[in-house]
């Protein structure tokens, strides 16, 4: 059996389970000495059309037969095109024209990049709880916790904090909650970043990072509406939300709303890396020439991966998958927590669900959550944290899995929380 920490892989990298995986399968991982877990990470969202899926492992295969990699500020190649076409006909509005990097994080800092010369103005507003990346500018706009930015400080200038309507964590009702949220967007308007010194609203559409709280169509209809009245761009960040994920293509689907900029990774090519940053031809056309480039970005490989994702979504519906499943799965949870008293909130959209556990007054309770997840891998089910103390289980399983996986998982989880709490 392989070290628990291998010499000589970075100390600093800290895992959420022990399992060492051999080879992935569907819905499941198997470890080196071959024991199965049913994958409710998926990769922290990768992994969407499942552990090696056969289409998505044939075009990758076919595709490095041709060509690896085609450097694309050097040369084209046909399946960056293709991509993007494909793309262009899922994305919202008039989205058509697509920049691609290797991770989200890439794409967020050109989404921001392209906002202020597109602008001309310098200030960004962010949201309570939200995830945009690891380097060092854009962790300045990332405020799930403050563990990713310690010993960074200080870091970008120019970025404003807004309430993320997080009705669970304030005590009130949704609607109460996104009036508070949108009334102190306004006064920080009226106070900290004028709208003729704010380049752009940056939010997610589920808070991932942050504790997978989705928000409110009213919410981000309310962001659309002063963005339109100050001249502000809006990007949002599907990197974790999107390609089907939430039980619709896009997260912000169901309120409606055009973003001027979105934002796309994770689940895009099925484990590629692969990002993608995606506006108007004409807001891409008001960047500065030559501000956008990377080494890897578009690269042919991952595009394959990317069409065959496309392919495989389409054909076996995953998106409708995501939307039937994920609802019996809440169902499922919300009878579970209905028996257990540590389990205060469940909550999500699709296959994007988190289970928060709390203390009886309320207050979070990051150490039930984490001998939970714990007690789960000791039964063959693998769970990530999220929350600024780690106490929302989140559940991510690929798109692909069926209520029968769904079952069996609940079940190992019902197990657990009955162990961590007894």
């Amino acid at each position: 059996m392989p070290d628990a920490e291998p010499r000589h892989v970075s100390p600093l990298l800290k895992r959420a389970t022990a399992v060492h995986a051999a080879r992935g399968e569907g819905v499941y991982i198997i470890d080196s000495e071959g024991r199965r877990y049913l994958d409710f990470t998926a990769g922290i969202g990768v992994t969407s059309t499942g552990h090696c899926h056969p289409t998505v492992v044939n075009a990758i295969r076919n595709q490095a037969e041709t060509l690896i990699h085609g450097q694309y500020t050097t040369v084209l190649h046909p399946l960056l095109e293709e991509l993007s076409c494909r793309l262009a006909q899922v994305l919202p509005g008039e989205i058509d024209n697509l920049f691609y990097a290797s991770a989200g994080t890439e794409a967020v800092e050109a989404s921001v990049r392209l906002a202020r010369n597109a602008t001309g103005k310098s200030n960004l507003i962010v949201f309570h709880g939200g995830f945009h990346g690891r380097t060092t500018a854009w962790l300045s706009m990332t405020t799930s916790k403050t563990g990713y930015g310690d010993g960074l400080q200080p870091l970008m200038a120019g970025v404003f904090v807004a309430p993320f309507p997080y009705s669970y964590r304030y005590g009130w009702e949704e609607e109460e909650t996104v009036e508070f949220c949108l009334r102190e967007l306004d006064f920080l308007l009226a106070t900290q970043t004028a709208p003729n010194e704010t380049a752009a609203m940056v939010v997610e559409p589920v808070l991932g990072e942050g504790g997978f709280v989705p928000a409110p169509d009213t919410f981000l209809q309310g962001l659309r509406a002063r963005c339109d009245r100050h001249g502000i761009l809006l990007i949002i960040d599907e990197v974790q939300a999107g390609f089907g994920r939430t039980g619709d293509f896009w997260g912000h689907d169901p309120s409606r709303v055009t973003p001027d900029v979105v934002i796309a990774a994770k689940g895009l090519a099925s484990g590629m890396p692969l990002a993608a940053m995606a506006a108007s031809r004409d807001l891409m056309g008001k960047g500065w020439p030559g501000s956008q480039g990377g080494t890897y970005g578009g690269n042919a490989v991952a595009c394959a991966a990317a069409l065959a994702t496309l392919d495989v979504i389409e054909k076996e519906q995953l998106v409708e998958n995501a939307a039937a499943v994920g609802a019996r799965l809440v169902e499922q949870l919300r009878d579970v927590a209905s028996r257990h008293e540590a389990i205060g909130d469940v909550r999500g959209r699709g296959l994007m669900i988190g289970a928060e556990f709390s203390h009886g007054d309320g207050t979070p309770d990051g150490d039930t959550a984490t001998e939970v997840r714990r007690q789960c891998e000791r039964r063959g089910l693998l769970l990530l944290p999220c929350g600024a103390f780690g106490q929302v289980v989140r559940w991510l399983p690929p798109l692909i899995v069926s209520e029968a996986k769904v079952k069996e998982a609940v079940e190992i989880f019902e197990g657990a929380v009955a162990e961590a709490t007894g």
